[in-house]
């Protein structure tokens, strides 16, 4: 990974900072047009009631990285992205361990971007596949852009 490469993962990762990604210990580990993909590691944070992983929190991670990825994509001085439409599907229950969660593109297009996110283990064990629509909106006036933030 390159210094550039290195500067823009450790902003996005600032920027988190006071947000639900600091709180369930998101980390971005790979940003670029391509594909963005974090780590997650499952704590008691994670878990439903009956002791495993939230389907939400898996959710929660899937939008995540969709959203950020259209972030690669857009004039973030100018635009702003949005999750719009999520789907997900709970492959495999999950008590502890960590998670990686992989987002790449299937249409980019002006106002709507959908990505294909796949969630797996530790041990590459798929836990979760989630398609998820991301809406690109102009930024108000106030609005903070996460690339400047932290």
């Amino acid at each position: 990974m390159d210094a550039e490469q290195q500067e823009l993962l450790a902003r996005l990762n600032a920027s988190g900072r006071g947000t639900v990604l600091e709180a369930l210990n998101i980390k971005l580990v790979e940003a670029s047009k391509e594909r963005v993909a974090a780590s997650m590691p499952i704590g008691p944070n994670h878990l439903q009631l009956v002791g495993y992983l939230h389907g939400g929190v898996s959710v929660l991670l899937a939008e995540t990285v969709a959203s950020l990825a259209s972030v690669m994509h857009i004039d973030s001085a100018r635009q702003m992205a949005f999750g719009l439409e999520i789907n997900a599907n709970h492959l495999r229950p999950k008590r502890d361990g960590e998670l990686r969660a992989v987002a790449t593109p299937i249409h980019l297009g002006r106002s709507t971007h959908v990505w294909d996110v796949r969630i797996s283990d530790e041990r590459e064990k798929l836990i979760c596949v989630s398609r998820c629509t991301v809406a690109v909106v102009d930024r108000p006036p106030d609005g903070g852009d996460p690339l400047l933030k932290g």
